[in-house]
């Protein structure tokens, strides 16, 4: 797993997808300190690799999958089992409110080029 603090292209991205499943690669996000993880094989291990690591909080990461061969709509997916967090109004594996969702896709389009 890495932690991307500054920005990597759509290639580099597209190895990691072959190198775990091929089409996507599973990221977590943290909203606060702006950075990502990714390479894991699921975004739980991820969140625990950015809040060792980093420092992050759990109610900051949000998990989605990244498919580096779409664009627009379809590069991003917010689907992810550590997205469901009652106690900060997400009760999906989607993420419902549009300015974390924004905060995402800003944040995804900074770091990967």
């Amino acid at each position: 797993m890495t932690i991307i603090k500054e920005p990597i292209t759509r290639f580099h991205l597209r190895q990691i997808a072959q190198e775990r499943f091929g089409d996507l690669v599973k990221v977590a996000v943290d909203i606060e300190q702006e950075i990502m993880a990714l390479g894991g094989e699921l975004h739980i291990d991820e969140e625990v690799f950015l809040i060792e690591e980093a420092g992050s909080k759990g109610e900051n990461v949000w998990g989605i999958n990244l498919y580096p061969d779409e664009k627009g709509e379809n590069f991003i997916e917010f689907d992810s089992m550590i997205n469901i967090k009652p106690n900060f109004g997400n009760r999906t594996r989607g993420v419902d409110n549009n300015k974390i969702k924004n905060k995402i896709t800003d944040i995804v389009n900074k770091l990967i080029k």
